[in-house]
């Protein structure tokens, strides 16, 4: 299989599948020298991990990270990193009704259209669980962004109807409500909403928003590796999101240029911005302001109802999912959506130091 490899200098490969015996990821392209432990990951392993709240999955998977190379005595060595995560929790039972039968919403028809094979056990390859590996190689992105002063912050925005009032946004409260929401009473609503759709055997859709702070002007590049669009990539690639915005997104097709520009000022001897509707990145490239990125993802494709299908053999059929799922995605994927975009972020600034000779010369002088 192609495409389970992300990033230029700073390079990702995911490996493993839901109901394998393992997950993981191997890091090429780590500097040597980072303060790096088991424990530093495991936080953020811990904001993904199954079932932690009435709104996850109740699979229960300690989801505990070993490293299994790179790192000696508690800095990385700059060579690749391989971590790993086991497995403890399947039942792949649940999935024997679909061995046969394409589930809607989720991948398995084009799956089969592809390879003829399919892993039906929970996904396989196209679970939600790929993610363990995106989400422990972020965490090493970010804790490399952190010494730059860079920070990489991710929220939910919205849950179905119920959006966050960002007058009130506090980090403490995304960090602490089970919806990852960044105000109390948006979380509140959105709570009674999901119970409201579990009571109907439904899911819910919603909408995670990630800013990224400190990151100096110049960040990407002005045709194919343009910033935004490898955090579309980055962010698109994460199982159902169906939509990425940058800054204004598509409210800016409804303005003006005089509304949707932002103007320049000088600040205290620096270049600054008096608004921000490009959301940070202007020309495929970083203009000093945080970066605001948002991404919808559809509903929860597997829902307790009788639905249509069909089967491997071509026959018209009705399936009812069972096993242990998410009524929503968005609160667990907010942490892969920051750690994707800590890989992208981190990846264009390493390709950027090669940008300019001044830098080149100075480095290695």
């Amino acid at each position: 299989m192609a495409g389970s490899t992300f990033g230029n200098i700073f390079r990702i490969t995911t490996w493993g599948e839901s109901h394998g015996k393992a997950l993981g990821v191997v890091v090429d392209g780590c500097p040597a020298g980072l303060s790096l432990s088991e424990e530093d990951i495991q936080k953020y392993l811990d904001r993904r991990k199954p079932g932690t709240s009435a709104i996850t999955t109740q699979r229960k998977e300690a989801d505990q990270v070993e490293i299994l190379s790179g790192v000696f005595e508690g800095r990385t060595t700059g060579t690749p990193i391989s971590l790993m995560v086991r497995n403890t929790s399947q039942i792949s039972a649940d999935y024997s009704e679909i061995a046969e039968n394409y589930r809607p919403g989720h991948a398995d028809y084009c799956f089969d259209a592809k390879y003829g094979f399919r892993d039906y056990r929970g996904g396989g390859r196209s679970s939600g669980r790929e993610t363990i590996g995106r989400v422990a190689a972020g965490a090493i992105a970010a804790k490399i962004l952190e010494q730059m002063g860079i920070t990489v912050f991710a929220y939910t925005r919205s849950i179905g109807p119920v959006d966050a009032d960002l007058t009130k946004f506090d980090r403490t409260t995304a960090r602490s409500t089970i919806t990852a929401m960044p105000d109390a009473e948006a979380d509140e609503k959105a709570r009674a909403y999901l119970q409201q759709a579990r009571e109907a055997c439904d899911s819910v859709g919603g909408c995670m928003e990630c800013l990224v702070e400190g990151l100096p002007a110049g960040i990407g590049d002005p045709v194919f590796e343009k910033l935004d669009a490898n955090l579309a990539k980055a962010i698109m690639s994460i199982g159902a999101v169906k939509c990425v915005e940058i800054g204004d997104g598509a409210e800016a097709s409804r303005h003006t240029g005089s509304e949707n520009n932002d103007p320049f000022r000088m600040k205290n001897g620096k270049v600054t911005k008096t608004s921000n509707h490009s959301g940070g990145i202007l020309g495929g490239m970083s203009d000093g302001s945080p970066i605001i990125v948002r991404a919808y993802v559809k509903p929860t494709p597997s829902i307790f109802r009788p639905q249509q299908t069909v089967n491997r053999s071509g026959e018209n059929t009705e399936l009812t999912i069972r096993g242990r799922h998410d009524p929503i995605i968005v609160p667990r994927a907010v942490v892969v959506m920051e750690c994707m975009t800590a890989i992208t972020v981190l990846d264009a600034m390493m390709m950027n130091m090669s940008a300019k000779l001044g830098s080149l010369v100075e480095f290695y002088r």
